[in-house]
């Protein structure tokens, strides 16, 4: 039976009202995405590849990011080198069929990454084996890592170079900044190269 009598306003406001708290956190955060950019700017302006990984919506946020350097952000550019390893799927069929998901992404990162790519996995708790496993061969690689994490880091706090962790427990609200990060950061992408590069 369906419920009409739900406290919708209630609902909404609780939700908004959240998300208003976690934004006005990212403040402390500026250190850290600054720091990101940088690393990003200084690998795509060598001519390298920013890779992007994760599970769901960090997925989606995944190509969503990907689409947005390859393409463009705001200004018109040549296209940025940036590779979603969630996009191919006849690839992760493979991979999930021949070897197990948890090496989705870092089967990847080994027949692609070159030293000096960068790979930033996106992951609400940092608990993703495939991700974290995905990290552990970039660094062998000798890839820069980025974790763009949520909760408390999870294992992926350990293991990535640099991070940006948003101070939530809430999977949603956690998702919601990673997407506000990954725009500044294609922002201050775009910016660091010039609009025109």
């Amino acid at each position: 039976m369906v419920d009409y009598n739900i406290n919708m306003k209630n609902i909404i406001k609780r939700n908004i009202d959240e998300h208003k708290d976690v934004l006005a956190q990212l403040d402390s955060l500026e250190p850290q995405i600054a720091n990101v950019a940088s690393i990003l700017i200084k690998a795509l302006d060598n001519g390298h590849t920013i890779f992007w990984c994760g599970n769901g919506g960090s997925a989606s946020d995944s190509q969503h990011l990907a689409g947005e350097l390859i393409g463009r952000f705001k200004g018109d550019r040549r296209p940025l080198k940036s590779i979603s390893l969630n996009s191919d799927s006849a690839v992760m069929t493979c991979i999930v069929n021949d070897y197990g998901y948890e090496y989705i992404f870092s089967r990847q990162i080994e027949a692609l990454g070159n030293k000096g790519d960068v790979l930033i996995g996106i992951s609400t708790s940092g608990q993703s084996e495939n991700v974290n496993n995905a990290f552990r061969m970039a660094i062998k690689n000798e890839l820069h890592t980025v974790g763009l994490l949520g909760k408390k880091g999870g294992e992926a706090l350990q293991i990535v170079s640099h991070s940006i962790l948003v101070p939530s427990q809430t999977t949603a609200r956690i998702q919601e900044m990673h997407i506000t990060i990954g725009h500044i950061l294609c922002e201050l992408i775009e910016e660091g190269l010039g609009i025109n590069v």
